[in-house]
C-alpha cells in the first residue's frame, strides 16, 4: 500500500457518520484476525479452547463455517456476525477432526475426519441432519477429507494426514451412496529436503518427516489446485502448499510459489490447513488454521485471508499484515477495487511495545506481554474479579479507529460449551490521564467473545487507553495476550530502506538470510519475496531486528526480495528488489 493509498483510506475513515461507539455488526466495515469465535472449551484436561482446519461454504446465500472439536457449526449472511448452530454427536459427527462439507443440489452434505457416516441437511440452521450413506469401508483409514465437485459433476474426496502416508485422492458416486468409483490415486507426500517450509519447527529447521494432510481443491481455468498443510498444526510455521494437474486424478506437479498460504510471523501465526471459497462478489477467500499452542498443542484458532490467482494462474493469499484490519467483503468504500488488492483498511497498529500500568499482576506474566505482538505470551491480573484493570500509554495523542482484545483463558475451569459464558468490560480513553471518556461499554455483554474486535463508528484522538473487568468466563483471571489498539499516529511514513543484502545458503538452498540498515522512522520491517520481481508474494514482519532467517525457501527454486518499513503513521513500500539464486538440485514430484 503506497503513501497515497493510506491517505485516501484516512480521508474515507473520517466521514463515517455516528457517535463515539463501537459499531453494529451490519454496520462494521472491517474485521481483524483471529476471528472473534466462541471457540468451545474442550471436553478433557486441560481446559483450553480449540477450533481450526476450517470449512467454508456458501448454502442457500448463507456462509458455514465448520471447524474441528467445536460442538456445532455456525453460519453467517456476510461473514461478520456468526450465529452457533450446537449439534450433538449422535446427531453429527462433530467431535471428528477435519470437517468435510459441501453442497449438492439443494442439500448440504457432511463428514468428519475417518467418520462412519456422510450426512445431509436441507435446513442446517435448524441443525436438523440424516445420514445420507455410510461411508465405502474401503477408504478406511481417511483422515482429513475433503470434497470436490467438478464442473461435469464428477464427486471427489481427497485425503491424508501422515508422516509416512501419501495423501490420496478417489472419485464418489453421490447417486450410489457415495461409494469409490475405481482405486484411490496418488496426489503427493512430503519432500522437506527440496521444500524448506515443509521441515517442523517454528523455524523451519527441525530435519524430521513433517505431517502433511489438510487437502483441499480449487479449480480455476482448467487447472486443479490441490492445496494440502505442512509441517504440523502446532508450529507457527503451518502453512498451504499447492499441486496443480490438469485433471483432478493428477498427475500433479510441484507450485514454486509454495508455500502460498504462509503467516510465520505477526501477532497470532499460521495460515495452514485451510478451505479456499468464493464470496457472493465472486471474490476467493481462505479460511486458515492459526496457532496458540501455549496450554496445549492443539489449542488453535480460525483467519480470514483474501486469495486471488495472477495473470499466470498463480493462486497466492495475502497475509502481509494479515492481522490487522481488513475490509468485509463487500463493504469496502468507493475506490478500493477489490478484496485483495486493497483490503488492508489503513489503521496501524499503535500500541505495541508502549508503557502500561495494571491493577495487579500475575507472577510471570507482565503487563509488557499484552503489547508485545505475540499470541503465545499473556498479561495476566492475579483475579478474574470486577474492577481489575489496564492501562496503556501509547506515548502521545493518535487518532483511533478500532480495537482487538484479546483475552486469554488462565486459570479457566470449563469444559465443553459453556452458554452462559461471556466476557464483560469497558475501555476509556483520555488525553491527559486525568479526564476519562468512557468509549466502550460492554459490562453487561451477554456474549463470548474471545478476541473481541472492537470497530468504533468514528474515530477519537487519544493517548491513554484503559481497559476494566467486569466479568472473565469459566472462572479464569484476567487475562490478555493482546491489548492492540489501531488508527494512526498522526506523524510521518518511515523512510525506505536503502540497501540490503541476501545470503543465500549454497549448501542447502532452503535457507536465506536478509540484512538491512534501519531506515529513518521504521518501527520495522517487512521482508517480501517471491518467485519473480512483480510476485513477493509471500513475507515475514520484523520487529527489533535488522536481520532475518528464512528457511522456508524450495532448494531450487530462485527468489526475489524486497522490504518494506512501516511504523504507527503507514507503510512505504520498497521498490529496490534482490535476486537470490536456487540451486539446481531439487527434484519435482
Amino acid at each position: 500500500m503506497n503513501q497515497t493509498t493510506l491517505c485516501s483510506l484516512i480521508l474515507l475513515s473520517l466521514v463515517v457518520p455516528g457517535g463515539r461507539f463501537a459499531r453494529g455488526e451490519e454496520a462494521r466495515r472491517t474485521f481483524c484476525n483471529p476471528i472473534n469465535l466462541s471457540y468451545r472449551f474442550q471436553l478433557v484436561e486441560p481446559s483450553r479452547r480449540e477450533a481450526a482446519d476450517p470449512v467454508v461454504v456458501l448454502y442457500k446465500d448463507d456462509y458455514y463455517l465448520f471447524a474441528s472439536k467445536s460442538g456445532g457449526y455456525w453460519y453467517s449472511n456476510d461473514l461478520a456476525d456468526w450465529t452457533f448452530v450446537p449439534i450433538k454427536p449422535e446427531v453429527l459427527s462433530i467431535e471428528d477432526y477435519a470437517p468435510a462439507a459441501v453442497v449438492l443440489g439443494d442439500a448440504l452434505y457432511y463428514t468428519g475426519s475417518n467418520s462412519e457416516w456422510i450426512y445431509r441437511s436441507r435446513d442446517p440452521k435448524k441443525g436438523t441432519w440424516e445420514k445420507a450413506a455410510k461411508a465405502d469401508p474401503s477408504l478406511y483409514p481417511s483422515l482429513d477429507r475433503a470434497f470436490f465437485q467438478d464442473d461435469d459433476g464428477k464427486l471427489y474426496l481427497y485425503y491424508g494426514c501422515s508422516n509416512k502416508n501419501p495423501i490420496l485422492g478417489v472419485e464418489l458416486d453421490p447417486e450410489n451412496d457415495f461409494k469409490s468409483v475405481g482405486q484411490p490415486f496418488f496426489v503427493l507426500t512430503a519432500r522437506a529436503r527440496d521444500y524448506g517450509w515443509e521441515r517442523r519447527g517454528d523455524d523451519n529447521l527441525l530435519d524430521e518427516v513433517p505431517w502433511f494432510e489438510g487437502a483441499w481443491m480449487t479449480k480455476y481455468k482448467g487447472l486443479y489446485y490441490l492445496q494440502y498443510a505442512a509441517p504440523g498444526t502446532e508450529f507457527t510455521t503451518y502453512a498451504d502448499g499447492i499441486y496443480t494437474a490438469s485433471s483432478p486424478k493428477g498427475p500433479f506437479t510441484y507450485a514454486d510459489n509454495s508455500p502460498f498460504s504462509h503467516k510465520p510471523t505477526g501477532f497470532i501465526r499460521g495460515a495452514g490447513h485451510s478451505s479456499t471459497f468464493r464470496d457472493k462478489k465472486g471474490n476467493y477467500w481462505r479460511a486458515v488454521t492459526m496457532v496458540i499452542a501455549v496450554k496445549h498443542k492443539f489449542e488453535r484458532r480460525v483467519g480470514f485471508f483474501p486469495a486471488t490467482f495472477d495473470q499466470d494462474g498463480l493462486l497466492h493469499s495475502r497475509t502481509l499484515l494479515g492481522d490487522y484490519p481488513q475490509y468485509l467483503p463487500g463493504r469496502s468504500p468507493p475506490g478500493v477495487k477489490s478484496s485483495f488488492e486493497d483490503n488492508l483498511v489503513g489503521w496501524m497498529l499503535l500500541s505495541h511495545g508502549k508503557k502500561a500500568v495494571s491493577s495487579s499482576v500475575l507472577e510471570g506474566h507482565p503487563v509488557t506481554h499484552a503489547f508485545d505482538e505475540n499470541a503465545k505470551t499473556y498479561w495476566s491480573a492475579t483475579t478474574g474479579e470486577k474492577g481489575e484493570w489496564i492501562r496503556v500509554d501509547l506515548g502521545k495523542t493518535c487518532r483511533v479507529h478500532a480495537m482487538q482484545i484479546n483475552f486469554f483463558d488462565h486459570d479457566t475451569e470449563g469444559f465443553g460449551r459453556r452458554e452462559k459464558d461471556r466476557h464483560q468490560y469497558t475501555v476509556a480513553i483520555s488525553t491527559n490521564d486525568k479526564s476519562w471518556q468512557k468509549i466502550i461499554d460492554k459490562s453487561d455483554n451477554d456474549r463470548d467473545v474471545p478476541h473481541d474486535y472492537v470497530e468504533l463508528d468514528a474515530p477519537v484522538m487519544a493517548r491513554h487507553i484503559k481497559l476494566t473487568n467486569f466479568k472473565m468466563p469459566a472462572g479464569g483471571t484476567f487475562a490478555l495476550s493482546g491489548l492492540r489498539v489501531f488508527g494512526l499516529g498522526l506523524g510521518k511514513a518511515p523512510a525506505a530502506v536503502k540497501n540490503f543484502s541476501v545470503e543465500r545458503s549454497r549448501e542447502d538452498g532452503r535457507t536465506a538470510v536478509i540484512k538491512w540498515n534501519q531506515a529513518a522512522g521504521a518501527e520495522g520491517t517487512i521482508v517480501r519475496y517471491g518467485v519473480a520481481p512483480g510476485k513477493l508474494y509471500n513475507n515475514y514482519e520484523v520487529r527489533g531486528s535488522r536481520t532475518v532467517t528464512i528457511n522456508s525457501l524450495n532448494r531450487a527454486v530462485t527468489y526475489y526480495f524486497s522490504l518494506d518499513t512501516f511504523n504507527d503513521s503507514g507503510m512505504t513500500r520498497g521498490t529496490l528488489v534482490q535476486k537470490a539464486p536456487g540451486l539446481e538440485t531439487g527434484v519435482k514430484q
